[in-house]
């Protein structure tokens, strides 16, 4: 199966979220820094250092492009996706690697 090059597009936060609803201050997520990349190799272990958290949101992603799926974007063999975090998610760029 053919690894997938995750990149991390933007890490957000829904500041009027945060103000709203969490009883303390919060920052853009800290587990990763925008252009950061990981290639995946494995369905089921994330690359060293990715959060379990946000692999387990876009591992169905991960799968789908690692059996030739296509999430039907722009780019054949791209998927977006972002993790769950309600205040400060983190958006990425997953990427088939052409095998040769």
């Amino acid at each position: 199966m053919p690894n997938v090059k995750i990149t991390v597009l933007k890490r957000t936060i829904f500041q009027d979220v945060v103000d709203e609803h969490a009883p303390w201050e919060m920052v853009p997520c800290g587990c990763f820094q925008d252009g950061q990349e990981f290639i995946v190799d494995s369905d089921v272990t994330p690359p060293e250092g990715f959060c379990a958290w946000a692999y387990a949101d876009i591992q169905k992603y991960i799968m789908l492009l690692r059996l030739d799926g296509n999430p039907g974007l722009k780019h054949e063999g791209t998927a977006i996706a972002c993790c769950t975090d309600g205040f400060r998610p983190v958006v990425f760029k997953l990427e088939k690697e052409l095998q040769e």
